[in-house]
């Protein structure tokens, strides 16, 4: 039988990926209008769909490190850079175009300078004086990643030690509860930008990930016993992230006392955990998740990356052009917002990305074909 690209998708990722752009979606929205309290304790908790973003990256881009010293081969770090420029840049930099050349797309009429933009680094020193295209933090917190990580799994693969890797582990944990702790003790009035933002503070979803992706990789046993416990992973998942919402009850993550501080030194960790356990439970045959498909999931997972980049542009164009229709809020400016978002990001993905990713996989295709040549050439005549 003739296996296509939409047979071999993953359905418990799909679901998480729309899962997540949905939450974060949803969150930024809260900002154009006022919705009713029942609705907004819903819709607060959104911006955990970043750390879930997080988890399946650290999950997926570290399966793809580690996956040619499976079969005897060395990492390449400029193919892994090549592949990574396609997928964000070309889509990143159209949408940071748009912000500095039409004024009026910005959600906040100020931005950082562009070289913060183009360095990846407005996510630290970040102000809210100069906010707009403010969700552009958590893309950079993914560069950051996508730099360091094959970097740090070349260096320990030269001579492969579990004891190592723990090391390495244990101390990106515990150097960010470390930090965490000073800054929420010596900053209280600042956890916001200094916690909520810089790289340094949130690698605990991109590690746990990546932890997935090495026991699924070098620990198959350990990955077998975990996949034939696939509604425990989701339910034990489900229960830490609970915890964590208890902990930020109060709806205010810049609230640095009780739960909170609590919430900020050690829930982040444990949300990374249980996000990371709901994410093993999505690709574990033993679980619904990974055997259901959700309606619109696929698409939402595809839209993903140019639905983030667009949406609160766009929302806000919509308030601004709509004020009529979109205040106060109701079932009509609702749909408004979803037709435009989902709008822009389908003619993001159509103009720009898949044309970039075709052409990303065509060049994958044309020097896996010049490298088979070289090998044949380069085999010694019978």
């Amino acid at each position: 039988m003739k296996t296509t690209a939409a047979s071999t998708r993953l359905l418990g990722l799909d679901t998480l990926r729309a899962l997540a752009i949905l939450s974060v979606v949803l969150y930024h929205l809260t900002i154009f209008g006022e919705l009713p309290a029942s609705i907004l304790r819903l819709t607060y908790f959104g911006w955990m769909g970043v750390d879930l973003f997080f988890v399946l990256s650290g999950f997926l881009i570290g399966h793809q490190v580690l996956r040619p010293y499976l079969s005897g081969r060395q990492l390449s770090i400029n193919d892994f850079y090549r592949r990574r420029a396609y997928r964000i840049l070309p889509a990143y930099l159209a949408v940071l175009a748009i912000y500095f050349l039409v004024p009026v797309w910005r959600e906040f009429p100020y931005l950082p300078p562009l070289w913060k933009f183009l360095s990846f680094t407005m996510n630290l020193g970040f102000s809210f004086d100069r906010r707009g295209f403010s969700h552009a933090w958590s893309l950079c917190v993914e560069e950051h990643f996508y730099l360091v990580l094959p970097l740090i799994v070349v260096a320990l693969m030269r001579r492969p030690s579990a004891r190592k890797t723990v090391s390495v582990i244990a101390f990106i944990v515990f150097f960010g509860i470390g930090l965490r702790a000073f800054l929420v003790t010596h900053y209280p009035d600042d956890v916001w930008t200094g916690i909520y933002y810089p790289t340094y503070t949130r690698l605990d979803g991109l590690l746990t990930g990546v932890v997935l992706a090495v026991v699924r990789n070098f620990r198959p046993a350990w990955w077998q016993v975990l996949m034939q416990r696939g509604h425990t992973l989701l339910l034990t998942g489900a229960l830490l992230v609970g915890c964590v919402v208890w902990m930020f009850r109060d709806y205010d993550l810049g609230n640095s006392t009780g739960s909170a501080m609590w919430g900020v030194i050690l829930g982040l960790p444990l949300l990374a955990i249980g996000l990371g356990l709901i994410t093993a439970s999505s690709v574990s045959t033993n679980s619904f998740l990974a055997r259901v498909k959700i309606p619109g999931a696929e698409m939402l997972a595809s839209l993903a990356f140019s639905l983030y980049l667009t949406h609160k542009a766009i929302a806000h164009m919509v308030m601004e052009r709509f004020p009529h229709i979109t205040s106060p809020q109701g079932p009509a400016s609702w749909l408004l917002y979803a037709f435009a978002c989902l709008s822009a990001a389908w003619l993001l993905h159509v103009l720009v990305e898949r044309p970039f990713l075709r052409l990303r996989d065509h060049a994958t295709k044309m020097k896996s074909r010049t490298a088979l040549e070289v090998e044949i050439r380069s085999e010694p005549a019978l």
